[in-house]
């Protein structure tokens, strides 16, 4: 994350319109760090993206009220996280290697597929989580 210069922070209510503004703040973010809206990593990290803060809207809310969206960026790399406080993690491998269609399924198909990473960190007290995604621009 250190060599990923550009960064951007959006905290949000954990709530149903939470996709749609992370979705259009990743898209302002990208114009504004002067990544075209039709570059091809673009639309595949929108899809990863409502997929990972729906998950926390629908899975965490009960114990996080919020959820937080970092967006990093530098030379040839987009990066975001979805922070919540729920404890648990989700088995990201697992969702492609069990044959998941669900949204970690989709997630990890399209970052794996577009030859980026994902992981799980967990927060230093154990009661939140981030969900990494690393793609390639």
């Amino acid at each position: 994350m250190e060599t990923l210069p550009l960064r951007h922070v959006l905290t949000l209510p954990a709530m149903g319109s939470a996709v749609r503004i992370a979705r259009e703040t990743t898209e302002q973010v990208l114009t504004e760090w002067g990544i075209s809206r039709c570059h091809p990593t673009v639309d595949p990290a929108l899809l990863i993206l409502s997929e990972l803060v729906t998950n926390s809207v629908q899975h965490a809310a009960a114990l996080s009220p919020n959820v937080t969206v970092i967006y990093a960026a530098g030379k040839g790399t987009f990066a975001f996280a979805v922070h919540d406080r729920h404890p648990d993690k989700p088995a990201l491998f697992t969702a492609v290697t069990g044959g998941s269609s669900g949204g970690l399924g989709t997630v990890m198909e399209l970052t794996l597929g577009l030859g980026g990473t994902a992981v799980v960190r967990g927060d230093a007290d154990g009661r939140g989580k981030s969900i990494w995604i690393t793609l390639p621009l």
